[in-house]
């Protein structure tokens, strides 16, 4: 009986690690402008019913949304299909117009209490989620300003709403924005 369940045990570990899905997976290459930043982190636009049911089979243990849901392409119920995929749903509703550090803290302390979950943050294009994203990986993850800002930088250059968010949240924490190579100038993008 003993070996039995060891058995069962290997073959469900085998089995799990195989439904974990490479960060590079094809199948979330379609997910909108999505960003892998480790294995248990990205962002990411507005993913579909069936690209919530694809991020669940990657391993996904929770999705954070940070946009409101009456924005013209956010998913009716968001928060209802992703639960039953059996994901833990967060939603922060962020104003594109005027974030404020609190909206950055709300989502910083959820991702602290769940530290090593797959987790994916989201709005509605990735830019509040990879401003967000940029502000997460240098305060709690001790990735220097420079590789975080190009990879927000990949997607997006912040606008000055977003750019003043950012410098308020960093000083803050007592980081500087300043590096080598790093434009703060404001994209007129959204603005």
């Amino acid at each position: 009986m003993k070996n039995l369940l060891s058995l069962i045990t290997l073959s469900l570990c085998i089995h799990s690690s195989a439904m974990a899905l490479d960060p590079e997976d094809p199948r979330l290459a379609d997910v909108l402008n999505i960003r892998q930043y480790s294995e248990s982190f990205a962002s990411a636009g507005q993913p579909t019913v069936e690209q919530f049911a694809m991020l669940q089979e990657a391993g996904f243990e929770q999705i954070i949304y940070i946009a409101f849901t009456d924005n013209a392409n956010a998913v009716p119920n968001a928060d209802k299909i992703v639960k039953d995929l059996g994901m833990d749903y967060l939603h922060i509703p962020v104003d594109w117009n005027n974030p404020t550090a609190r909206d950055f803290q709300a989502f910083a302390d959820a991702m602290q209490r769940n530290q090593g979950r797959k987790t994916l943050l989201h709005c509605q294009v990735n830019a509040r989620a990879t401003a967000f994203s940029f502000l997460h990986r240098v305060i709690h993850e001790d990735v220097p300003v420079a590789q975080a800002k190009a990879d927000m930088n990949s997607f997006w250059q912040p606008n000055e709403t977003w750019r003043d968010l950012i410098f308020e949240v960093l000083e803050q924490h007592d980081v500087s924005p300043h590096c080598e190579g790093c434009d703060w100038t404001p994209s007129t993008v959204g603005s």
